[in-house]
């Protein structure tokens, strides 16, 4: 019996237990889906309100929307109708100017119709004047004409040559007297010295001994100078002197102080001959360099490139007829500058071209151009206003000059260069030059006259016509300019021209 209760009773709860579980899920999914339920009414309601709000805001937008385009509609119809109006308003007014417009075109046809019968009249009137003057007269109406226009001409030629004589004269008396004065103010407020450096090319020793030395063993001493420095050196008979050739100033100078310095010091051997060659160099580009910074300064020009200071700075040891040309080329400056204050050109200007005029002579090129063009390459090259490369191109004439400055720099040159005491050249010397000059081309068979001009920098021959022609006349300037560079030593370059021209006189007694 126990038994039984024993295996009875866990089967009973067991069976008890799994009754509990169906019933407490039963209930579980009873209570969900009625959740489930109450969700969905819930979800239900709230699209339906959802539903009618969303119908209300449309039903309100169509009305906004309405409204508005009445609005719009009410404003169009009403800016047509004042468009309307004025259309009307502006036809009527055409209308009426065309009722206007018809009114006077009839009243000009009447006038022109009347016009057509009184010039008809007239015509007639002329024709018989005409006819009548012709029987009076004994001449045609042409040759009437011709006779009174000829007449009216030689009346206004001399009146007009009349006029024209009167103003040339006043022109060349007043601009005579302005220049002059011009001049002549310029030259007096120039207050410059009247003496130039001059290299020396020549070295002191202090005795005949020291030739020896600067030549060396085999001339070891003298190459070696001779290779570092780019120039000659000629050891002569001479007392205690040696001389130093090239063309190069800045290269005879810098061979100039080493030679006085190895002098001095004693030790001349190659390699100390290196030695102060390198150092005297040296000092000479820092010199050169504050010589061109020394003559901006002294005329008052900024803004200028490292490499035309220096251009500028070389010219301190270049010489031209024994006149310093970095003192000439800032007199010019001076000068060029007045020039330009008294005839109210670009002073500025005037004085930076001036300054850089001649700055092709210390350009370290063996071109065959002048030196007007290789400075006028130079200032391009730097960047300086085409007005600068004009005055400097065309201060000799090489160009045409285009602007007023370069007439100044023009004029400003040649006061420099001809002022008192400027150059060392002795006037005897001076005109024998240039008479030579004259001589040479003259001396060719159908030359008239010749004349040096440009203190001898150009040859102006004039030839006979009848004995030259146009072809001729470049043999001839050819003939003229290799007879100069055979017969004559000068420095830079000489100009010819060639002037041939048909002249015709006649003379009115």
């Amino acid at each position: 019996m126990e038994w039984i209760l024993l295996v009875i009773l866990p089967l009973a709860g067991l069976a008890l237990g799994w009754f509990i579980r169906w019933l407490y899920a039963k209930y579980q999914l009873t209570s969900a889906e009625q959740k489930a339920e109450r969700v969905k009414l819930d979800a239900i309601k709230e699209a339906e309100a959802k539903k009618k709000e969303l119908l209300l805001e449309a039903k309100d937008q169509i009305i906004r929307d309405r409204n508005q385009q009445e609005r719009e509609t009410r404003e169009r119809r009403a800016e047509l109708q004042r468009y309307e109006r004025r259309v009307l308003q502006k036809e009527e007014t055409v209308d009426k100017k065309l009722s206007q417009v018809e009114r006077t075109e009839q009243s000009l046809a009447d006038k022109e119709r009347s016009l057509q019968a009184r010039h008809a009249v007239l015509d007639k009137q002329e024709e018989q004047y005409r006819v009548e003057l012709e029987r009076i007269s004994g001449m045609t109406g042409d040759e009437a004409k011709t006779l009174l226009m000829q007449d009216m001409e030689n009346d206004a030629k001399h009146d007009a040559q009349t006029i024209l004589n009167k103003i040339e004269s006043e022109t060349n008396l007043v601009a005579e007297k302005k220049a002059r004065d011009i001049l002549v103010t310029t030259i007096q407020r120039l207050a410059s010295e009247t003496t130039g450096d001059v290299t020396v090319t020549s070295v002191s020793l202090p005795n005949d001994e020291m030739k020896g030395r600067i030549i060396g063993r085999e001339g070891r001493n003298i190459r070696t100078l001779e290779t570092l420095t780019g120039v000659d050196i000629i050891i002569d008979d001479t007392p205690e002197a040696v001389v130093i050739s090239c063309f190069d100033p800045v290269r005879r100078e810098i061979a100039k102080q080493a030679m006085e310095r190895l002098v001095v010091d004693g030790r001349i051997h190659p390699a100390r001959i290196e030695e102060i060659v390198s150092k005297v160099s040296r000092e000479i580009s820092q010199r050169i360099f504050e010589e061109g910074e020394k003559a901006l300064y002294d005329v008052g020009i900024h803004n200028i490139s490292q490499e035309a200071i220096r251009a500028l700075g070389r010219l301190y040891f270049r010489t031209s007829y024994g006149q310093n040309v970095l003192t000439h080329s800032k007199e010019v400056a001076i000068i060029a500058g007045m020039l330009a204050a008294e005839l109210g050109a670009n002073r500025e200007l005037a004085k930076r071209a001036a300054l850089l005029h001649d700055i092709g002579k210390g350009a370290e090129s063996d071109s065959d151009q002048n030196h007007a063009e290789i400075g006028m390459d130079m200032a391009r090259k730097m960047g300086e206003d085409p007005k600068v490369l004009n005055a400097i191109g065309s201060h000799h004439n090489d160009i045409e000059p285009n602007c007023i400055e370069s007439i100044i720099v023009q004029i400003a040159d040649a006061i420099s260069a001809a002022r008192p005491g400027a150059r060392k050249e002795t006037i005897d010397n001076y005109v024998t030059r240039l008479e030579n000059l004259e001589n040479i081309a003259e001396g060719f068979e159908g030359v008239d006259k010749a004349f040096a001009i440009q203190a001898g920098r150009e040859l102006r021959v004039v030839v006979n016509n009848d004995k030259v022609s146009d072809e001729q006349t470049k043999d001839v300037a050819k003939g003229i300019a290799r007879k100069i560079e055979t017969d004559l030593r000068y420095p830079g370059r000489i100009k010819v021209t060639i002037i041939r021209e048909t002249r015709i006189v006649e003379y009115a007694r």
